[in-house]
């Protein structure tokens, strides 16, 4: 009786083994950035098509997270990522930590991001300033980058830091770009003198120290589609946002995020699917105001509240090669430059 006893338990564990390693080997691990947001039952629903559990690991700001996977890619801790973008895909790829070539099951690869990885969202990272304290100031704002370097403009602005913030890298890429490697660097150092901050992070710089939030600085780096955000998020239902987009030549940068595999990583067949699923129609349309980015998909209805994000007509879009070459060379000028 005891071994008969014994061997149906044995075989009850082997069951509950056999299954939980099935439950595992149906996991797909899912690398993003701290940004990433979608709404539950379009993930809840991926899930049930696809015969798979989603885990989210959210791995801080977009250069945060590829420094994750470039620590760990000798053990992988993700199947496929979400947020590399334009201005890291070199650095990714160099690194070795996606597959070189995506299949390109949903349309054809985006110029900016190459065979990698698939595009998803873009935007513009840009300045915003706040129009209740400008109005106050009585100062009429900047028309140039080159007149907020002036002393009526001292204290105004706060900035991501490159080193930490693909925001503030992305804005750092479109001086450079704009104005030339030598002016753009005079210019942040008479930035420097001109009482700019510099925060680790977008969100201390939008949430902490911009004047929209009871901060000190009227002017912060930060996207297009952030006034959008402001009026989405109202307590009151407000129709025009309390910020605008102060878009000056050289100030603004085209960001293309993508999705892709990461190199090494399992689930291949999930992992593929989660490509098309994020450039699917539901997913393009909701990613508008869950993470405040534009569609890809030209005929993905825009979400109302966007219109108070105009796109730019003029932006910076430096070469993919180009900033794989000397951006880190340039942080650490910047960082010389603008914090020593």
């Amino acid at each position: 009786m005891n071994r008969r006893l014994f061997a149906l338990a044995a075989v009850a564990l082997a069951a509950v083994s056999a299954s939980n390693q099935a439950l595992a080997a149906d996991e797909l691990r899912v690398m993003v950035h701290s940004s990433f947001s979608l709404p539950k039952p379009l993930l809840a629903q991926f899930e049930a098509q696809n015969n798979v559990k989603l885990a989210i690991i959210k791995g801080g700001d977009a250069g945060e997270m590829l420094n994750k996977l470039i620590l760990t890619r000798a053990q992988p801790v993700a199947d496929v990522v979400f947020g590399i973008d334009n201005t890291l895909v070199a650095k990714a790829l160099s690194a070795g930590v996606l597959e070189p070539t995506l299949p390109q099951t949903s349309g054809t690869p985006d110029a900016t991001l190459g065979a990698a990885l698939a595009a998803v969202d873009y935007g513009f990272v840009t300045l915003n300033y706040d129009r209740a304290t400008v109005a106050q100031s009585g100062v009429a704002l900047p028309k140039t980058l080159q007149e907020l370097t002036l002393p009526v403009y001292k204290g105004w602005l706060v900035t991501p830091n490159p080193a930490t913030s693909s925001t503030g890298y992305a804005f750092m890429l479109a001086t450079i770009s704009s104005l030339g490697e030598e002016p753009a660097f005079a210019w942040w150092a008479k930035m420097r003198s001109n009482g700019l901050k510099v925060v680790k992070g977008w969100s201390e710089a939008y949430y902490t120290d911009f004047a929209a939030n009871k901060g000190a600085y009227p002017l912060v780096v930060s996207y297009v589609t952030s006034p959008a955000a402001e009026v989405f998020y109202s307590k009151e239902k407000i129709t025009e946002s309390p910020t605008a987009s102060l878009n000056l030549k050289g100030g603004v940068f085209r960001q293309v995020e993508g999705v892709g595999l990461v190199k090494g990583g399992g689930q291949r067949a999930a992992a593929l699917k989660f490509v098309d699923f994020m450039r699917s129609a539901p997913v393009q349309e909701a990613l508008q105001t869950a993470m405040w980015m534009y569609p890809v998909q030209a005929n993905t209805t825009r979400a109302a509240v966007m219109r108070h994000a105009t796109e730019p007509s003029e932006f910076e879009a430096p070469a993919v090669q180009m900033v794989a070459g000397k951006g880190a060379d340039w942080v650490a000028r910047w960082t010389k430059v603008v914090l020593k």
